[in-house]
């Protein structure tokens, strides 16, 4: 026979309705948190999982957030080079009208006056801050605006060559910013008279015809100029680069007043001033890799516009010759612009492609924690309304059998 005390009766029945109630709080809990799990004793095989996938999560949020910011500072970007595009289109259309041989010298003070205008316009689009107030186009020093006037009144660079990189996921990098020099200072200039030791003459039909046959000639590195000398009273031409190191003259010898080609450059020495002494001689310096800042080639023509009288053929020419090479300059110009808005493009398609990639990935790392983590709530609402009735019973039990007592049978 075996015997029960009291109180066993007792500490049993009190064991099971704590074991229910337990139950019963816990299943009340999912049903607030909304989560099956939630601390690792519920399950500790799901909750390593979901731990990990936590982690995950959160990696890819921070990724996308960076993601974020390079679409926004690209399509800043895009949208502030636009501006400078059709700003340098505007100045364009100035100097076409600029070249305008029947203009009164008002006409072009009034052309020069909105020159100044657009110039001024340029550097502000070129000095756009981004949301947190930097500089877009000033390298590292974000503080520093890109361009502003030195004591000469010319707009300079300010700040340095750096670009900011952004990872947008694991190995994954994206430059979110570029230097203005890079953009607006650093662009090939056309060639155009440097330097002339001539009171009288002047370079006419200067162009580029064939960029291999320069590379060619002044290979493996191409000087900055190219001099051409008048040697004698017959006006015989030497053609020299490097420096005078490199003798490029053709043969026979070109005269003044004759058109001849040399590395690809076709050009006319005209009305230079001779003179019967051989030790008087007159030369010009070409640039031919030279470079020019779209400031400077709107400030150039200003000046040009500004400075220039017509009344002498000579000064006529140079007139003639500014406007053709501010018309390649601006050209030139809007190209590395263009390249520029192509590269952010490449970028902005490939962070695009990125943040696809993580939304993905985020969505499958939800979903695989939902089904770890999430509850059941049909599921959790049956098993709270049965562990309710549980222990109920139980207590209604032990009610009944803790009154139970040898004396009620006496």
């Amino acid at each position: 026979m075996i015997r029960i005390s009291s109180q066993q009766i007792f500490s049993g029945g009190i064991s099971r309705m704590q074991e229910v109630n337990a139950d019963l709080v816990k299943t009340q809990q999912q049903l607030s948190t909304g989560k099956r799990v939630n601390k690792p004793s519920d399950d500790p095989v799901a909750a390593a999982r979901i731990l990990k996938l936590d982690q995950e999560v959160k990696r890819i949020e921070t990724y996308e957030r960076n993601a974020n910011l390079a679409d926004n500072r690209l399509k800043q970007e895009e949208s502030t080079l636009a501006s400078a595009v059709d700003i340098i289109q505007r100045v364009r259309e100035l100097t076409v009208q600029a070249g305008n041989g029947s203009l009164s010298a008002n006409d072009r003070m009034s052309i020069s006056s909105e020159l100044k205008e657009r110039l001024g316009q340029l550097a502000n689009v070129a000095n756009t801050r981004d949301a947190s107030g930097e500089y877009i186009f000033s390298g590292f020093q974000g503080s520093t605006p890109a361009f502003a006037k030195d004591a000469s009144g010319a707009w300079t660079y300010q700040g340095d060559e750096g670009q900011r990189v952004l990872e947008i996921d694991d190995g994954v990098t994206v430059p979110i910013s570029d230097h203005g020099k890079g953009i607006f200072v650093n662009i090939p200039a056309t060639i155009s008279v440097k330097e002339s030791d001539s009171v009288d003459g002047y370079v006419s039909g200067l162009e580029l015809f064939a960029p291999q046959d320069l590379e060619d000639a002044f290979s493996p590195a191409v000087p900055n100029d190219l001099t051409i000398t008048v040697v004698d009273a017959a006006g015989t031409l030497s053609i020299t680069a490097n420096g005078g190191t490199l003798d490029l003259t053709p043969t026979p010898a070109p005269t003044v007043g004759e058109p001849f080609e040399v590395s690809g450059i076709a050009l006319t020495v005209n009305d230079a001033v001779f003179n019967a002494d051989p030790t008087l001689t007159d030369s010009f310096t070409i640039g031919v890799s030279d470079k020019q800042s779209i400031f400077g080639t709107i400030e150039k023509l200003v000046a040009g516009l500004e400075g220039i009288d017509k009344a002498t053929l000579k000064t006529s020419a140079e007139y003639d010759a500014l406007i053709a090479e501010s018309l390649a300059n601006l050209d030139n110009g809007q190209e590395s612009i263009l390249l520029k808005q192509t590269q952010l493009g490449g970028r902005l398609n490939a962070v695009e492609s990125t943040t696809a990639f993580l939304e993905d990935s985020g969505l499958y790392s939800k979903e695989i924690r939902s089904q770890l983590q999430d509850v059941d709530y049909a599921e959790a609402i049956s098993n709270l309304s049965f562990q309710s009735f549980v222990l109920q019973a139980a207590q209604q039990s032990f009610a009944q059998i803790s009154r139970l007592s040898l004396f009620d049978r006496l």
